[in-house]
This record gives structure tokens, sequence and C-alpha cells, in this order.
């Protein structure tokens, strides 16, 4: 049974009613179940069972504290992308040596940082990329332990905008270049260079790009140890995808085998970088019904979430399942509603022309799949509070990020005493930027 399932006519969290959730904390909120993502976990750690391998969950899916630490606790790593992600994961609880850092720009201060905190390994996307790191790593009278991107030209068949392994692409080192960026790091004094990572991509649903791009992977390794350089990591990265509209993703254990096959004789160490798979469907965006508007030519349900708190049917014409938290009568009448948000821009819709049983001023409905790129990617616009973060753990919930307050929206900014707005306003500027004294 899912996690999330209607009972005594009511969907639930586990063993919670959302109507309470709501009661508690308002609308709009993001609820995660702790049982979902520990399920997920332990299925993908029980599929690579056997293989010199490191789970590092990709902390750009979902950056919840809390969410992290779930992980971590059950021994995962972390893949980051940024010098906040990685104090992210220390923060939650993983261990420095299994915190891979990824990204196609990182700044020598980040660098730096993880340098100083000793992860387990950086990936380097470009020649540029890994001079600095050698600069950086050398000024701190340090190795830093990496592996090169490729970017093995391989189609994903995922949405244009989540392809990473094409040659148009801005991630990795091109196919004919490997060897000599390998060469060139083995032979860099700052550089202790042990592998090759590569990822294709997000939300993957067939197995074949993953088939060509690790074949792809085992040959580039073959043609390095045959000039007597050393390779002994392999990164093969996410992107495995989940059912948001009747796909059909993947079994975890169809996906290792391919994995098995592919580069399972070259006797090195895997890491895996799973994150949507893991989150996507622990999680759910609750929301109230504001008003049900009709119109001339259609109606429309219009909620008190809005693009800013998931905004990937705006940016990707992504689909999510809507459903009531009241459960529908199975006669009821259904109807077609674009289900939209409260904010100023036609964009800020999560369905259109959606089938949907009567809904009333009031209702509560949950926007489906949201545990991954959702709350994550939030903004502040229209100067709309964020959606707090609620991790429910069988008949218990806690608020695991806060819904912040106008007070401290206000005082984000500052207004320059020059402006004359008055006095004793949040953030008050104290002086001319750079005035002479």
């Amino acid at each position: 049974m899912s996690v999330f399932a209607y009972r005594q006519g009511e969907l639930h969290a586990e063993a919670l009613p959302l109507s309470r959730l709501a009661a508690e904390v308002g609308t709009p909120f993001f609820c995660y179940s702790h049982a979902a993502l520990a399920s997920a976990y332990d299925e993908f750690s029980a599929a690579v069972a056997g293989l010199p391998s490191m789970i590092c969950y990709a902390l750009k899916a979902n950056s919840n504290l809390a969410v992290i630490a779930t992980f971590a606790q059950r021994g995962a790593g972390a893949d980051v992308v940024s010098e906040g992600e990685l104090r992210q994961a220390l923060a939650a609880g993983v261990p420095a040596q299994k915190i891979i850092f990824s990204g196609v720009g990182k700044t020598a201060a980040e660098m730096k940082f993880a340098l100083e905190t000793g992860i387990r390994q950086i990936n380097v996307e470009s020649l540029p990329e890994l001079r600095l790191l050698d600069q950086v790593a050398r000024g701190l009278g340090r190795k830093a332990i990496v592996a090169l991107r490729i970017n093995p030209d391989v189609d994903a068949r995922t949405h244009a905008k989540i392809s990473t392994g094409k040659a148009e692409n801005k991630f990795g080192i091109e196919l004919g270049h490997v060897q000599a960026a390998y060469q060139e790091a083995s032979g860099l004094a700052g550089i202790d260079v042990r592998g090759l990572a590569l990822h294709i991509g997000s939300q993957l649903t067939d197995l074949e790009p993953y088939r060509a791009a690790f074949r792809r992977v085992a040959e580039i390794t073959a043609e390095l140890r045959g000039v007597g350089l050393t390779v002994d990591r392999l990164d093969l990265g996410g992107g495995i995808g989940i059912a948001y509209r009747g796909e059909t993703p993947p079994a975890i254990a169809d996906y290792v085998r391919v994995v098995r096959e592919t580069v399972g004789s070259l006797k090195t160490e895997l890491a895996f970088e799973p994150g949507r798979w893991l989150v996507g469907n622990a999680g759910i965006l609750v929301s109230r019904v504001l008003f049900v508007k009709p119109g001339a030519s259609r109606d429309f349900v219009i909620i008190d979430a809005a693009m800013n708190d998931l905004i990937r049917p705006a940016l990707y014409d992504a689909y999510h399942a809507i459903l009531p938290v009241k459960e529908a009568a199975s006669d009821a009448p259904v109807k077609r509603f674009d289900v939209v948000g409260p904010i100023c821009e036609s964009g800020d819709r999560f369905a259109e022309q959606r089938p949907l049983p009567p809904l009333q001023d009031g209702d509560l409905v949950a926007i489906c799949q949201a545990g991954a790129y959702s709350a994550v990617m939030a903004s502040g616009y229209n100067s709309r509070l964020a959606a707090p973060e609620i991790l429910v753990h069988g008949h218990a919930f806690d608020i695991v990020r806060a819904r912040p307050d106008y007070q401290s929206l206000l005082a984000r900014d500052q207004i320059p005493d020059w402006l004359g707005a008055g006095s004793g306003r949040p953030g008050q500027a104290k002086g001319a930027r750079g005035a002479a004294e």
C-alpha cells in the first residue's frame, strides 16, 4: 500500500490524515514520508549489494536536512553541486569521505572548502576547471582526488532541459579529449586522478541509454589502462525515473544488471547518485482550494499553492497527479478544470483541463510526486512565503522547515538613509556603501 492512501474516506500520509496536518501547519505545505524515503533507499541498497559500491544521494533533488539525515543514517553518502549543498550534507551527518562534489562551474572558494573538508572526490568537467583545482590544491599543500566527467554523447531520451549526456550539453569532457585530459591530470602536482564519472540525464525510463553510456565508459577505461594510466573508480551518476503519468521506469534490479554486464568486470569502485528515484514518490504538496471559478470557455480551480512552490509544470510542462484529500464517491461526476495558482502569470498552472471530481471552496487537494525538484526549486516570487516542509513518521510528524514570517521577508532588504523613507524600518541601511568617512 502506498504511504499516501485513502483511509476512511480521507487521504493520509502514513497514519496521519492530511486534514489534521493542514489544520496544524496551514496550507500550502510539503509533506514527506519517512517510511517512503527509507523503503526506497533500502531497495536500492539491496539491489547493489555485492558490488564494490557506494550510494551518494543527489542533494539537488531535495536538500532538506531531515531528508538527507534519513539517508545518512542508513549509510548513504552525498552527491553535491555547491558549497551550500556540501555544508548541508555535513550538517545532516554525511561523513566527508562519502561526499562527491559534482557540477560544471565550481569556484575556487568552493574547491578550497571541499579540499579542506576532506571529501571523497571532486568530479572535474573541463580542463580549465582541472587547472584551477590543481592551483588551489597546491596552494593548500594538498592533492585533490579527482574523477574526470566524460560526455558520452548518448541521448537519454528524456526532456531536453534535463538531458546532460549529449555532445551539445554543457557537461563533461568530450570523448575525443578524455585521454589527453587524463594524461594531463596525472601529471599535475595538485591532482590525484582516480577515475571517470558520467551522468546522462534525469527522469530516464529506458535502460538502453544507460547501456550505451556504460559501454563507452568501459571502452575508455580500457584505453586509459592500455597506456598505463590508473582507473580504479567509476561514478555512474543517477537519473532513474519515476512514474508521473503512466511511465514504466526500469526496476532497480534490471538497472543493476546492466551495470554488471557493462562495467562489472572492470574491478573498480562504483558510485551511484540517485536523487529523484529516492525522494520523488515520498513527497506531496498539499493545498487548499480558494475559489472554483466558472469561465466562458473553461472552468478554473484556484488553489493557494503556486508556481513559486512547485515550478515543474510551468518550467517543464511536467505532469503531477492531483487528488482531492476527501475521497470522492465512486459514482461522483467528473468535470475538466484548469488547476491554477494565485500568481500574476498565466503560466502559474498545475494542470490544464484535468478531469476532477466536484471541488468546493475550502477543499484540500494533494499534488503528487512532489518529493523531488519541488520545494528545492521554490522561489519567493510575488513575495510569497515559502511553504513549510513536514516529515511524517507513523502517527507523528515534525515541521522540518518552517514557514517564514513577513518580518523576516522585510528584514532581507535595506533602504538607504538618503531615500528618506522614515525610521524604524526592518533592515535599515546604516550609511552609503563605499562613501568616504
